[in-house]
């Protein structure tokens, strides 16, 4: 295993909790300054994994690697490393914005003129300037992450864990944490996002490990992901005598076969072929003397690649259950 051009490894990664398997063998490989999403259903594994990287749990079995640092063997170096903002925020509100940040860069060893500098700085950077004298119990849920998001970067990690950081959050607060995991990225800090918002995924993700059963089902960019299950092609047609002639068309240009619903007057078809665009559908069908009110070729969205990836990795993969964390 070589650690020069990857942020986070792991080998084999497993992880018992008495009968309850959590990781049954997982194997990442994070390139150094990206964004990796994991996502999976839950009990998938995601914030075992998390943990366990983040040297707050041990591995039953297997090896990890953060930032050139063994997560067993070297955990202080890893933990000097690393960043870490789980899915609740941990801020005291009873202490105002800058008073938060400051403990955290004294608990840091972050301390004096530096450790202020550092607070003061990033309650500009993450938009809470005008607010850093306010208590944070008065901030709202998206305040309240931002100032969290804050606390993991006073050390600048290396590499960033976030656990399901927008969740809850309204879609301002989520845009306002997406700029930001982006910016650090373009920076250079290698980001882990667990996510249950797949839209975050998309947006986010320079690439995605979709984790089922405590393993890795598949790994990619969110594009090839898409181009694994196909766009979407429909056809409406204006009477039901033509459904059979648009199905025809359908089968010949894809090879796949089309879903006819007779209420709606479509027919329906997954398309793998790249060059099977728009325009070729709408030709065929009219040198075929299909008439058609209506055609469409979409790409996948993730969910959709979600559910099928998921679904299909569940009838090879046992189930089972993540740890209470």
């Amino acid at each position: 295993m070589t650690t020069t051009t990857y942020a986070v490894l792991s080998e084999d990664l497993t992880k018992d909790f008495g009968t309850v398997h959590a990781l049954r063998g997982l194997d990442l490989a994070v390139p150094e300054g990206s964004v990796c999403g994991l996502l999976g259903p839950n009990g998938a594994g995601k914030t075992t994994a998390v943990r366990i990287l983040a040297t707050l749990t041990r591995p039953t079995g297997g090896r990890a690697v953060v930032a050139g640092h063994d997560v067993v063997r070297d955990p202080v170096a890893v933990r000097r490393a690393i960043g870490v903002t789980g899915q609740y925020a941990s801020v005291d509100g009873d202490l105002t914005g800058r008073e938060n940040l400051r403990l955290f860069a004294r608990l840091t060893g972050l301390r004096g003129r530096a450790g202020r500098a550092r607070a003061d700085e990033l309650l500009g950077r993450c938009g809470l300037e005008e607010a850093a004298d306010r208590t944070a119990g008065t901030y709202s849920g998206g305040m309240r992450r931002r100032l969290d998001l804050a606390a993991g970067l006073l050390t600048r990690p290396r590499v960033l864990f976030l656990d399901e950081p927008t969740t809850g959050l309204d879609p301002a607060s989520r845009e306002h944490i997406w700029t930001e995991v982006r910016a650090l990225a373009d920076a250079g800090t290698t980001v882990l996002l667990t996510t249950q918002y797949l839209e975050e995924a998309d947006r986010l993700a320079d690439d995605i490990v979709l984790i089922d059963g405590g393993r890795a089902a598949t790994t990619g960019t969110p594009a090839a992901l898409k181009a694994r299950i196909g766009a979407r092609a429909e056809v409406t047609v204006g009477a039901p005598e033509a459904l059979a002639g648009a199905a025809v068309v359908l089968d010949q240009l894809t090879g796949g076969r089309p879903v006819l619903d007779e209420e709606r007057l479509t027919a329906g078809v997954t398309v793998l072929d790249p060059a099977v665009t728009l325009p070729r559908i709408i030709r065929r069908l009219d040198a075929a003397g299909v008439a058609v009110t209506d055609a469409s070729l979409r790409p996948p969205t993730l969910e959709e690649v979600f559910l099928r990836l998921t679904s299909t990795a569940a009838t090879t993969t046992p189930p089972t259950q993540e740890h209470a964390a």
